[in-house]
């Protein structure tokens, strides 16, 4: 079958450096950020939607499980599904249909429908996360040139970590008003990238249809099991901040202890990333991940609350260099009209992590949960450092 998919499969960019072709990027930007309130303010959102339910916060975790597991098993068959349609419009009708649902979950929690309706719709949402996502970044490519994509990517990043900082700090002021009032607000700010996301012209059947592969090659899978170890680091510190700050002594609300610094941390990587403007060689990539790695291990055995917050300051500093250059590699190793595919799996990728995290952490103590996630970076971090050149595809040495 003949594929029609829009230019984004294109690894060139011709685009000017004039204003108006600038304007496309800004678009690009926003709906980056926006696309990703719903997954940052939701477990806020959701957990005092429960408790004014069900007089327990517990169920939203339920529904952000929900939420995951189904952007999990949806990101390869819905990808797929939009493959002869322009990228962009694709993505409006995955954010449009992730929207419906989103609201569809607050008007059941307004009229006191059952807690079930709210996990199924929540399934529905998170469906379609890792598909949007995936036709996201892969309409990146076509606002900037290949020259300016590590600078992109840095400022991406730092907006998300923006987002995932202010995110719950929305849902928590609007929630104090009315639960179902701050997911409608959540909904509405989502569902932005419907809005402003901008079209790409069709690409050239011809040169596409010449390039093919598969998607699960040794190289990708590389790089896809670093970002899932990566996102289980992370996870397992935002997840456990409330018991590391009790393990020490504090009070839960001194969670913030562990998860601001990471943040912040986060946000300077993606700063250092815009401005350095490249891509890692093999060697730096390598050093990343062991900060990552050392990082964990503070974390995991810091014998001092100031050692654990040093150590989620390492994590946080290379989340977003680490996760640009996992996105600039698998830029290039994807077959050009399954990037998107790519992409979603990128990000199937850290949803996977976070479950790993979650389950270790159910089953075992905060303690040994860290020691885990660090027993898996370091795994990542010798296989990326001990794997041939040519299939890691890093420059350098």
């Amino acid at each position: 079958m003949t594929d029609t998919h829009d230019p984004h499969l294109q690894a060139d960019n011709s685009s000017s450096n004039g204003p108006s072709s600038r304007w496309p990027l800004v678009r690009w930007f926003a709906s980056s950020a926006t696309m990703s309130v719903p997954q940052a303010a939701g477990p806020v959102a959701f957990s005092l939607l429960a408790l004014a339910m069900l007089g327990d916060a517990k169920g939203g975790a339920a529904i952000i499980l929900a939420m995951t597991l189904a952007q999990v098993a949806g990101a390869i068959p819905i990808t797929r599904l939009g493959r002869n349609l322009p990228s962009a419009t694709f993505l409006r009708l995955l954010v449009g249909f992730r929207s419906i649902a989103l609201a569809g979950i607050a008007l059941c929690a307004y009229y006191q429908a059952s807690f079930v309706w709210l996990v199924v719709l929540a399934a529905l949402a998170g469906s379609v996360n890792g598909a949007a996502f995936g036709y996201l970044r892969s309409l990146l490519n076509h606002f900037t040139p290949a020259s300016r994509l590590p600078r992109a990517l840095g400022i991406a990043s730092t907006l998300n970590e923006l987002t995932f900082v202010l995110g719950p700090v929305v849902a928590s002021g609007l929630g104090s008003i009315s639960p179902v009032f701050a997911l409608l607000a959540i909904t509405a700010l989502g569902a932005i990238p419907v809005l402003l996301v901008p079209q790409a012209d069709m690409a050239d059947v011809a040169e596409v249809s010449r390039a093919d592969g598969s998607v699960l090659n040794p190289s990708i899978l590389l790089w896809l099991c670093c970002a899932a170890a990566g996102a289980s680091t992370v996870a397992a510190i935002e997840i456990g901040a409330v018991a590391l700050a009790m393990q020490f002594g504090y009070e839960p609300a001194l969670a913030i202890l562990f998860t601001v610094p990471l943040c912040l941390a986060s946000v300077a990587g993606g700063i250092w990333v815009s401005v350095r403007n490249r891509m890692a060689s093999r060697r730096a990539v390598i050093v990343q991940l062991s900060v990552m790695t050392l990082g964990a291990a503070l974390a995991a055995f810091g014998p001092s609350i100031v050692t654990t917050v040093v150590g989620a300051m390492l994590v946080g500093f290379v989340l977003a260099p680490l996760g640009t250059h996992y996105a600039l590699v698998l830029d290039h190793l994807a077959p050009p009209r399954k990037r998107p595919e790519v992409f979603a799996l990128l990000r199937t990728a850290n949803a996977t992590g976070v479950i790993f995290a979650s389950a270790v952490m159910t089953v075992i103590s905060l303690s040994g949960a860290l020691f885990v996630v660090t027993g898996a970076m370091i795994a990542v971090t010798l296989l990326a450092g001990f794997a041939p050149v040519a299939a890691a595809r890093l420059p350098g040495r």
